[in-house]
């Protein structure tokens, strides 16, 4: 039901075209390496939107802790979702996709993104998180992020990402909000 209820809020704020504000633009950029900045910023609006919301939550969530003040949380969080990229889906046919991969199972992405048209975008975008990973390393982004996009949506590879448990914590809770 919490996981129904987060994708119904993101759809209906991916409805709204505004761009960030220039304010979290800015600090973005701050947080990121150049590299990193250009990938985040080709994002859609909505899921530039997105990420900044997430990063600010873990910012708020860690604040206090001995991770607070460690500004790769925050970077982590806003690249984790950068994969979706290459799908070049929009909002109606995310939920599409979604639902694709809840009843044909995310073990038909590799195969679903070796065929054309809406099958293979439907593929990449099931596959949203290896292919971030990609991403981020191939434009000289941190390690740390990479790991954590490959794994945010498998609770079973958080433990290999090499990021403290507090920290996957409040990234997890971050984006399922």
């Amino acid at each position: 039901m919490k996981r129904a209820l987060h994708l119904t809020r993101r759809f209906f704020g991916a409805l709204w075209p505004a761009p960030p504000p220039s304010s979290d633009d800015s600090w973005a950029r701050s947080v990121l390496r150049p590299g990193e900045y250009d990938l985040w910023s080709r994002l859609p609006n909505h899921d530039r939107r997105h990420s900044i919301r997430v990063a600010r939550r873990v910012e708020a969530a860690l604040a206090g802790t001995a991770y607070g003040e460690d500004p790769r949380w925050p970077a982590v969080a806003l690249l984790h979702d950068v994969g979706k990229l290459d799908a070049r889906l929009g909002v109606f046919a995310r939920v599409g996709a979604t639902l694709a991969g809840a009843v044909g199972g995310h073990d038909m992405a590799p195969l679903w993104s070796e065929k054309r048209g809406i099958t293979r975008r439907v593929g990449l975008y099931l596959r949203h998180p290896e292919l971030g990973a990609d991403h981020i390393r191939v434009c000289g982004g941190s390690d740390v992020a990479a790991r954590w996009a490959g794994a945010h949506h498998d609770p079973s590879q958080w433990d290999g990402t090499g990021i403290p448990t507090p920290v996957v914590a409040a990234l997890h809770a971050a984006d399922d909000d």
